[in-house]
Parts: structure tokens; sequence; C-alpha cells
């Protein structure tokens, strides 16, 4: 089996050669761009097994590659930026990002982040399917696919995995500390408008989910449920 490739983009040549060298020794396969455009184009022609993708680069910046790639693929893409505002963070996520990490940063967390976000894609070969059904909607968290109304759909891996969550304790209600800690571990660094941004693209991909009756509630004050009529 192969080494795992990441793409590192960033436009500080020390910062890169710093992460790079890291990276390297522990076991990754590392190709760099400095350039946003330079990035998709490198890519499309070898597409690697995982992004790390600065905010701020010539060319194209972080959000507009991120959109790029997300056109035609769901690897995993970590942001880095300098920058620690909630804005940021919550148009990464919607943009598709699945983790970001701000400068400055240990090494060694960036590394730990690299390997969950990773863990996070591989599919078991050996366990049993886990798959839950609906009317409509079919959650397979063993190949990290969702089915809905006949058509596979586009997801990235935080989104299935807080819909299987939920679906999987239908009518129970969470608030959004506790679906932080579930879906995206005691060690994830967000803010809980994390959860209401992927809800609201939840919601998006699965509307008119009432007519076949289910949904995803807003409990006012408290969280949100999965709504089984």
């Amino acid at each position: 089996m192969g080494k795992t490739k990441i793409l590192l983009v960033d436009d500080d040549p020390n910062i890169s050669q710093l992460i790079q060298l890291y990276l390297v020794k522990e076991g990754f396969e590392v190709a760099s761009a400095s350039r946003g455009d330079e990035a998709v184009k490198m890519f499309k022609s070898d597409p690697p097994s995982l992004m790390l993708l600065d905010v701020m680069l010539p060319g194209m910046d972080g959000w507009q590659v991120c959109r790029e790639i997300r056109k035609v693929s769901n690897i995993p893409i970590i942001m880095l930026t300098a920058k620690d505002e909630t804005f940021d963070k919550v148009l990464g996520l919607e943009l598709g990002a699945d983790d970001y990490i701000v400068k400055p940063f240990e090494t060694k967390e960036l590394v730990a982040r690299i390997k969950a976000v990773l863990r996070r894609y591989q599919q078991p070969d050996a366990t049993p399917d886990k798959e839950i059904s609906f009317p409509g909607l079919t959650i397979n968290i063993s190949h990290y696919t969702v089915t809905y109304l006949g058509k596979e759909l586009d997801m990235p891996p935080k989104e299935l995995e807080l819909l299987y969550f939920l679906a999987s304790h239908a009518g129970s209600v969470f608030t959004r500390e506790q679906l932080l800690e579930q879906v995206w571990g005691y060690d994830y660094f967000g803010d809980s408008r994390t959860v209401d941004v992927h809800v609201k693209r939840l919601r998006d991909k699965l509307s008119g989910s009432e007519q076949l009756g289910w949904s995803i509630k807003t409990v006012w004050s408290v969280g949100y449920k999965f709504e089984v009529k």
C-alpha cells in the first residue's frame, strides 16, 4: 500500500518547509503549492488523499480553492489560517472544509488532526454495514453514503456523521455542546455555531423530508432532534 499523499498549499516558504519536514517524518508523501490556482491544477492532475489549505493565497484564495475542489471531490480539506474569527470558521465549514486550524499551531496537533480526519474517511472492510433507514432516506456509516429519494447525496463526513448520530437516536434532544462532543470529538476546538451550520446544510439537502414523516427539528433554547412522526 502506497503512502498517503498530502497536498500542502501555503505561500509562506518557511511554514511550508517546516510542515513538510514533519509530515514526511510521519510517513506521509507531500506535494506543495504556493498559489491557489496552482493548487487546483495540481489537484486535478494528481489528486491527493488530503489537502492542507491556507486561506490567504495569491492567485486564488483558500475559499475559492475549496469551492473548486468541492465541485469535483469530497477529499478531506483542513483549512490553515492566521485568523481566529468565527466568521472564517463558519465560512470554511459552509464551503465543505472538514477541519480548521489556526496559526501558530503545534506540528503535533496538526498531525493529530490530519490522522483524525483521515480515519473518518477510511472505510473498514471487515466490519458489518451500519445502516439506518427511514422513508426515502438511507444512511450507511460504514460506506459513508446517504441516499435520499433514490439519489446518492454528495455529503462531507461531518455532515453525514451528524445526520447518522441524530437519526440513530431518533426522538432524543441534544444540545449543541453534546453534538460537538459526540460528533466532532472532545478535541475539537470549534464553537457551537459549527453545529448550526451543519444542520442548515443537512436541511437544505433533505428538503421536503417533513412530507415523508421525519425531519431535523430545532428545540428552542435546547438544541436539535431527529423527529419521526
